[in-house]
């Protein structure tokens, strides 16, 4: 319960790895600057909140927007790439990379979680839920969904 006695906390770090010095990572500029409206992306981004859409398979405490993760998969990754989330929880990284045309690894040691992540992955094997979702990350991240290949 929020106590209404101080403010929300409303943001979050992400980290940028490398397997290797010699491999440099991929940022995809261009697309960010045209998310951003023509103008260099910013590192903070107003983005909505959970959506009550995001856990009819069931709830994470910490689960994260899908159109966020999404917008971090555009920004540092090209299709058919391998993304890994060692601790996954409800498989929000995972659901975007597979809306996005990406590979995904993810690792969680809680089985509630993996069941989780189960429900969510078969939930966008429905060609129905798939392409409503594939709408709702494309509208935050001014995608037209022609865009956002499906493999």
């Amino acid at each position: 319960m929020i106590s209404c006695k101080f403010f929300t906390h409303s943001t979050e770090f992400l980290l940028w790895a490398r397997k290797s010095k010699k491999v440099s990572h991929y940022y995809n500029y261009e697309l960010m600057k045209e998310i951003n409206g023509g103008t260099q992306m910013r590192d903070l981004w107003t983005l909505p909140a959970i959506a009550r859409w995001e856990k009819l398979c069931g709830k994470h405490p910490t689960q994260k927007p899908l159109p966020l993760l999404a917008r971090i998969i555009l920004a540092s990754t090209h299709e058919n790439e391998w993304i890994l989330d060692p601790f996954t929880g409800s498989s929000t990284t995972g659901i975007a990379a597979s809306l996005l045309g990406r590979k995904f690894v993810g690792i969680d040691k809680e089985k509630e979680y993996v069941e989780l992540s189960k429900r969510r992955r078969i939930e966008i094997e429905d060609p129905a839920k798939r392409e409503e979702y594939r709408n709702r990350i494309a509208r935050y991240n001014n995608q037209p969904l022609l865009e956002i290949q499906e493999i």
